[in-house]
């Protein structure tokens, strides 16, 4: 079974393989996303992370998923140096940049938890991928061209892990530097980044985006990240043990 759904201001896309897989099963999976885009949007008045910025909800009335999410971002924020930080220059908390990662692995646990093995759920181009596709190989994930988004320059092999790219081909600048006060990056377009699952790779690569020129060097560092990021120039590079994920 596969659908595609407009969701969180981007086409959200569920596959699932199993033959036991019912529409029943994409419905709550979806309905899942749902329920994340009407916590955190910032564009939804109503939405908890709006009344939180509004002061309507003290920090003891969060929602479980609320904590959950802003304690990760705290995380990240301590990890990375401040690189990932969700407090915009309104003083306005926004952790979309988590959001979408931690959607999606929730998404993949709800399959799991539904007895499925072979999946893969694509939000926004970010992906968690489980088992064999159709064809009973391994899920392939295409990084595309940011200067020509029909062209696919390298595919990768994620074998069960997440990958999520940053980038400001299509959004245009939303990532923020908060040491430099601006949105993007003056010398990358595009970062990709593959981890042992969806939220780990999301998080990471959005606040290496925002390291410009150090940030492949950042997830070279990291264990169990790799990496591949393409500058305004055109050039590529890579981590060294990206090759794992690339296709025999």
């Amino acid at each position: 079974m596969r659908e595609t759904r407009l969701i969180m201001g981007m086409p959200v896309t569920l596959v699932v393989l199993d033959a036991t897989a019912g529409q029943d099963n994409l419905d709550t999976v979806f309905e899942g996303f749902v329920a994340v885009d009407n916590r955190f949007s910032p564009y939804k008045e109503d939405s908890e992370i709006c009344r939180i910025n509004r002061g309507e909800i003290p920090q003891g009335a969060q929602s479980p998923g609320m904590r959950e999410v802003l304690a990760l971002c705290e995380k990240t924020k301590l990890e990375t140096k401040g690189y990932f930080n969700i407090a915009r220059p309104d003083g306005f908390l926004d952790p979309c940049g988590m959001v979408k990662g931690w959607a999606i692995l929730n998404a993949a646990r709800s399959f799991r938890e539904m007895g499925f093995e072979n999946f893969y759920v694509d939000a926004g181009g970010d992906i968690q991928a489980s088992g064999k596709n159709e064809e009973g190989e391994d899920w392939r994930v295409g990084i595309r061209n940011p200067f020509d988004p029909a062209e696919i320059v390298k595919v990768l092999t994620p074998r069960g892990g997440g990958v999520a790219t940053s980038g400001s081909y299509i959004r245009g600048q939303h990532i923020y530097n908060p040491h430099t006060g601006v949105y993007g990056s003056d010398d990358i377009v595009s970062l990709t980044v593959v981890g042992p699952d969806v939220l780990e790779a999301d998080r990471y690569a959005t606040a290496a985006f925002a390291m410009g020129r150090e940030g492949i060097y950042f997830i070279e560092r990291t264990a169990g990240l790799e990496g591949y990021e393409i500058d305004a120039g055109g050039t590529a590079r890579m981590t060294t043990g990206l090759g794992r994920y690339l296709p025999c």
